[in-house]
C-alpha cells in the first residue's frame, strides 16, 4: 500500500511518497473532468458526422451538375 501525505495549502491534493506524484483526491473534480472529456468527445463526433454529411452533399451536387451538363449537351 502506498503512503500519501496532504500537500500543504491544498485540501484535495495528496503526494504519493513512493512515486513522489501529486494526486487529486477529489471525486467531484474527477467527475467534472470526465464530464468535460465526454463532452469534447461528443463534440468531435458531431463535427465528424457533419463533415461526412457535407462531403456527401458535395458529391451529390457534382453528380447533379454532371447530369445537367449531359442534358444540355444533348
Amino acid at each position: 500500500m502506498t503512503r500519501k501525505l496532504k500537500v500543504e495549502g491544498y485540501d484535495n491534493l495528496l503526494r504519493d511518497l513512493n512515486s513522489n506524484a501529486i494526486i487529486n483526491g477529489s471525486n467531484t473534480d474527477f467527475k467534472i473532468y470526465m464530464a468535460r472529456a465526454r463532452a469534447r468527445e461528443k463534440q468531435g463526433d458531431q463535427i465528424r458526422d457533419t463533415v461526412k454529411e457535407i462531403n456527401t452533399l458535395k458529391a451529390e451536387l457534382r453528380e447533379i451538375k454532371n447530369l445537367l451538363k449531359e442534358v444540355i449537351n444533348k
